[in-house]
């Protein structure tokens, strides 16, 4: 398997409150923290660790694999949940966090927020994950199209984050990881910038070089705008 990985702050804000982590050979993550003066840095940068580290504490061989990530998210979001009601500064911080663990054949996800999971097959690329936003809800009621989401005004507003409530529900699944198949783990700074059809092009034009695919899939949304940071993972599933 390759995988190829870059986060970049955008052109626009001060600070990137994106985080990431690759744990070889079967770990990838991304973050996308929100919240006042650094808080979101922190909020992000304190899931990818307490999801990290419990993953690599908790798995083993039989686990249920879904179950691992749901407990995961949860106990990062009981940690971040704390350090927002006892620091003024961390007051009503968050993130997403969209995690994938491989194995051989599976791939299982984790998913809050509005980070999202694509993954590429027979050059066509399919959302795993449900965004967890008011534009979603109306895309999903038919009340706009996906289209119009893109650009909706308040394409930000988010339903479900971790560390921002006591409780957390956490969106799980997995599927085949067949031979040939890319993965991609991006923050919405990638998706609020390019749309499906772009993104997808610029990783089929480049999918036998996955590293230029990253940095063209950034340079893209940062040439569109650079409204946000841009975090984006991209796996290649070269079999045995």
């Amino acid at each position: 398997m390759l995988v190829f990985a870059k986060s970049d702050i955008g052109l626009v804000r001060q600070t990137n409150e994106d985080s990431y982590a690759c744990v070889p050979p079967n770990l990838f993550l991304v973050a996308d923290g929100m919240g006042g003066h650094v808080a979101g840095e922190v909020a992000s940068r304190m899931a990818v660790k307490a999801v990290s580290d419990y993953i690599q504490s908790n798995l083993t061989v039989g686990c249920d694999q879904e179950l691992l990530l749901e407990k995961a998210i949860i106990q990062a979001n009981e940690l971040i949940f704390s350090l927002s009601k006892s620091r003024d500064d961390c007051a009503g911080m968050g993130t997403t966090i969209s995690i994938v663990l491989l194995d051989q054949s599976q791939v299982y996800w984790g998913h809050v927020g509005d980070s999202r999971i694509y993954i590429i097959r027979d050059n066509e690329l399919y959302q795993l994950t449900n965004d967890h936003s008011l534009v979603w809800e109306l895309v999903q009621s038919g009340n706009i199209t996906k289209a119009e989401a893109h650009t909706h005004p308040q394409r930000n507003m988010l339903t479900r984050a971790v560390g921002t409530s006591k409780n957390i529900k956490v969106d799980t699944g997995t599927m085949n990881w067949n031979q040939g198949d890319l993965l991609l783990l991006c923050t919405d700074g990638l998706t609020n910038m390019l749309n499906e059809q772009e993104i997808q092009k610029i990783i089929l034009a480049d999918k036998n070089d996955g590293e230029t695919a990253v940095n063209f899939l950034i340079a893209a949304a940062n040439q569109a705008g650079g409204h946000d940071n841009v975090t984006a993972i991209l796996l290649k599933n070269e079999g045995m």
